[in-house]
Parts: C-alpha cells; structure tokens; sequence
C-alpha cells in the first residue's frame, strides 16, 4: 500500500479538531455555570435547616431569614392599615356655624343651672361693678352668673333693611320713649351688636309700631291693616333676603313695640306672633302674650329724654301721704278706682286731674305707695314713675307680667291688688306694718338701677336688663338648623 494512503486515526481527525475544542469548551462552560446556579439556590432554600439558636444569623438584621421576610411584610401590612386608621380619626368633624352657636349656648346653659344650685342670697362671683344679692332676687347667684355669660358670648343681629322713620328710628320723648331708646341702642355700637349675622344669637327688627301708628294709621277709621300690612311685609323681605327667618320660622328674630297695638300689629305675621320673641309693654297673657317666650317691657314717660331729676326723694319717714294717684279713666280698672276713692279720703289721695298748683313728681316723692292701676292696656308708666320716685308700687291689674319678673321677685318690693279688691285699698296698706313697708321702700330703691334709662347704657340698667331677657328666651330653645323641628327647653 502506499505510504500516501495510510493516515492514522490522529491525522484523520486533524481537519477537525478545532470545532472538536470548541464544542467542549461551551459544554464544559455551560456544565459549571449550572453547578453555581444550583449550589447558589440550594444554600439559599437550605439555610434555615443550618439555624441554631446560639447561630448569630438567628438574630442578624444583615441576614434576614426567609420566614422573617414574610413576617415583617405582614407586620408592614398591619402597620399600614394602623397607620390609616389613625389618619383617618384625626379627621376632627367640620361643625356648622349654627352648631357652634347652640355649643356655647349649652355651655352658658349648663353654667347657670349650676349658678343655681347655690342658692345664696349673695352672688359668689367677683364683680367690680355690680354684685347682685338680697332676697329681691330669685336667685342672685343665677342671675349673676347668667347675666356675665350674656356680657361675654350673646350677639344680636340688626338687619339692615327698612328706611326711617318706620324703621331704625323710635321716639324717645313720650309715653312710648322706651321703645325708641332700645332701637337707638340697638342701632348704637355695644357690645352685643353684631355686623356678622352668622355669628348672631338672635336678630333684632328694627320697626316701630309707634311710627307706624303715626304715619299709616288714619285717625278715626279703625283700620290697622296698613300697619299689620307693614310688618307682614317686612318680615317677608327679610326672609327671602336672607335664610335666618326660614331656618327658624322666626323663633330667634325679636320685634320690640310699646304701642298698646304692638301685639295685634304681630299677629299678621303668625310665625312671629306665635314664635318670636316679642318685646311687650302691653305683656298681657289674656291677649296672648306668653312669659317664657315673650318679655314684657317697661313703659316709661320721659318728657325730655332724660331720668334728670325724677330719681330719688325723701326718707320713709318724711313721706305723709299713705297712697296717691292721678290719672284719666282709662280702660276698666280706672274708673272703679275713681269712684272709690277720688277726693274721698285725706289719706289716698286719687285725682283724674291733678289740682294746682300741686306738682305730680312732688307727690310721688312724697307718697309711701304709689297707685298703678292698669289704663286701655295692661301696662301703666306709673309702674316705673313710682320706682324712681323710690315709692312703693301697687300694682292694679288683671294678667299683666311685670318686668323682669324671671329675675325680680316683685312680691318683695310691691304690692299687688286685685282689681275686686279696690274698695279695701286703704285697709290693705294701713294693715302693712311700718318695718315691713321700710323693708319694702329699701328694696325699691334697690331696683331701681334696672328701670333707669340711661344714654349710653349703663351695665344692668333697662337696656341690658331688656336684652338679658331677651338672652334668657333664646336659651330657651335648641335650633337644629333648616328643616330640623324646634327644641323648646
């Protein structure tokens, strides 16, 4: 054979040895690649088997364990959810400006019925000014504590709509002369009024009955439907200007009038005849005036405007007329006094027409009771004349609520007489002991500071005597906003 065709098996694989190598090196790769991987994952999946309890792996936050992976990731969750709990609980809920409102007034509330379980005949508040006490208070410490929540959180409201003189505006110079002096004060910076009527308490309108009389009444026709006609309007402006009237049907609104046709001017308007806080002379419970509700009113004469020189007069034992009265005959009361007792007696002294040159404030200062029966209407000025003039008040009337009666016990500084009673008014007083009518004299004069008209007010004279009541029967009632029912309390 010739040596050209003997090729041994070396030579014979020489063309290929290279894709041999190369084919090996890849397997080769590729076989210890898949070792790593497997001996990677197996200590991986094996290494809680290797945990001892002395291993310090066991604690190690550097190496966590797979079990311990699963629980903080749990325990994250968990604190997840805690976390958005809480979040969500310190969302404080958004309470309306009405809420808010009827808060402070529970708070006043719960703060004067505890006033009221002292029963001290001394208020225990500190005061600078003035500090109630005596028996003439129902309960002086009440009061007292009522009347320093009224100072520091009430606020009244005036709307602003109406043009004068019907409205914002009132005389102060006649027999009406309170009903303008409130509404002046009212329209007056004080510490009551408020610009804002969602901070506001109670809301004050502004019309006076008086002027009305004056301006739409026509003398003889006995038509009051033009007044009647004008405070239904009014209130009919003011509840589609603005939500306050609708929210409460009227029960925080306040109307004022000392006009014997106050009450029957509100009565075209029924919501604020039977729901309103109606500020009333004329406080009549037989012509449905309501004492929880309603305030009665002092009716006062000021000739001037001023109390200059009707306050005050001589010592108990300086006064020599035991009663005296003058006055027209009026009403039904009047006339049975008069046929009684005009000019009959040297000791009650009861005139229609005064005789000259005898001067009416000079008698009242010289009188021990002052006689006030009722005249057209219940309430009479002689009430608060005889007040000033620091003589005791005997009151002649049928259903009249006198002023301040929720704070004042009148039956401590006046008399009372019923109307079947006149005949014996002699009688009643000469039977009254002369300690007992100094005692009576004294707390007059005690009173006297509530019934005195002052300009600018003064704290606890009728102004703020007024809005106190006022500010007791807004306590009264619980508002729950539009379309919620009334709480009366």
């Amino acid at each position: 054979m010739p040596s050209s065709d003997k090729r041994t098996f070396c030579s014979f694989y020489r063309p290929y040895s290279s894709l041999i190598f190369l084919v090996l090196f890849f397997v080769l790769a590729l076989v210890v690649m898949i070792s790593v991987i497997q001996c990677t994952l197996g200590d991986e999946r094996s290494s809680e088997f290797f945990k001892t309890p002395d291993s310090p792996y066991g604690s190690s936050s550097s190496l966590p364990q797979t079990g311990e992976k699963q629980d903080r990731i749990e325990k994250k969750k968990e604190s997840d959810k805690i976390n958005v709990t809480t979040r969500k609980s310190r969302v404080k809920r958004q309470y309306s400006t009405l809420e808010k409102i009827e808060a402070s007034l529970g708070r006043a509330r719960s703060a004067i019925k505890e006033a009221g379980r002292t029963h001290n005949l001394t208020s225990t508040h500190d005061d600078p000014g003035y500090v109630p006490r005596g028996p003439v208070y129902r309960n002086a410490n009440a009061f007292h504590r009522s009347y320093l929540e009224m100072e520091r959180i009430f606020k009244i409201y005036v709307y602003e709509e109406g043009e004068q003189p019907l409205f914002h505006y009132g005389p102060c110079k006649s027999i009406y002369s309170t009903e303008g002096s409130f509404i002046h004060a009212m329209e007056m910076e004080n510490i009551y009024r408020t610009k804002d009527p969602n901070k506001a308490h109670v809301y004050f309108m502004p019309f006076s009955v008086v002027e009305m009389v004056k301006y739409l009444f026509v003398l003889n026709s006995h038509d009051m439907d033009p007044i009647g006609a004008t405070v239904a309007d009014y209130v009919n402006v003011i509840s589609k200007t603005h939500p306050y009237w609708n929210r409460s049907l009227g029960a925080d609104h306040v109307m004022l009038s000392c006009h014997d046709w106050g009450p029957y001017a509100s009565s075209y308007t029924p919501h604020l005849y039977n729901m309103s806080i109606r500020v009333l002379c004329n406080a009549n419970t037989s012509e449905g005036f309501v004492p929880s509700r309603d305030v009665s009113y002092p009716e006062i004469h000021l000739l001037t405007g001023e109390v200059r020189g009707l306050l005050g007069g001589p010592s108990p034992s300086r006064r020599s007329i035991l009663a005296f009265f003058a006055g027209g005959r009026h009403g039904h009361i009047r006339p049975i006094l008069l046929k009684h007792w005009e000019e009959k007696d040297e000791d009650v002294l009861v005139y229609e027409r005064l005789p000259k040159p005898l001067n009416y404030n000079s008698m009242l200062q010289k009188s021990k009771y002052c006689l006030c029966p009722s005249g057209f209407e219940v309430a009479s000025p002689r009430v608060v004349e005889a007040i000033y003039a620091e003589c005791v008040p005997v009151l002649i009337s049928d259903g009249y609520i006198p002023p301040f009666s929720d704070v004042l016990n009148w039956e401590l500084f006046s008399i009372q007489v019923k109307v079947k009673d006149i005949a014996n008014i002699k009688d009643i007083l000469t039977t009254i002991s002369e300690n007992q009518y100094r005692r009576l004299q004294r707390r007059v004069k005690q009173v006297q500071r509530h019934f005195v008209v002052n300009g600018p007010p003064k704290r606890f004279d009728i102004f703020h005597m007024t809005v106190h009541s006022i500010w007791l029967r807004r306590l009264n009632i619980r508002l729950k906003g539009l379309g919620s029912p009334l709480t009366i309390i």
